[in-house]
């Protein structure tokens, strides 16, 4: 099984993301706007594993009972991290892997988010650029 989850990691805002500030996703349904509910709602409840096959799961429809097997069938494969999630390349939010692996967003315009960017002893990445530079 492949994981995506990491710990004592902030990915900062990709460097050509546009937002100045966290933003919202307004189109229902998509994987940001998915990802932004459930991580806004709920901060730190999530490890990135979670996060991204609850994204899936939701958008496929999978059923409750089918979903140890389908958990199984996509992390057969290699999933991308968050450091490619829109949340970080488009939405202007840092995403914050604590000690166990839980996860969090804050907004590129907050305090948090200067503090977890300057934090010592925390693996500092960047999210992934939408272009190619």
């Amino acid at each position: 099984m492949h994981s995506t989850n990491a710990a004592d990691t902030f990915v900062l805002v990709s460097p050509d993301c546009p937002a100045q500030a966290g933003q919202a996703p307004g189109r229902e349904g998509s994987v940001a706007w998915h990802q932004h509910r459930l991580l806004a709602g709920a901060p730190y409840a999530l490890t990135s594993d979670e996060l991204l096959f609850e994204v899936h799961a939701l958008r496929g429809g999978i059923e409750t009972a089918e979903r140890e097997a389908a958990r199984a069938a996509f992390f057969a494969k290699p999933q991308a991290c968050l450091r490619a999630s829109p949340l970080v390349k488009r939405y202007g939010w840092g995403v914050h892997h604590d000690a166990h692996g839980r996860i969090a967003i804050h907004g590129i315009e907050t305090e948090g988010y200067r503090d977890l960017s300057q934090r010592p002893g925390l693996t500092i990445v960047s999210g992934m650029r939408s272009r190619r530079a």
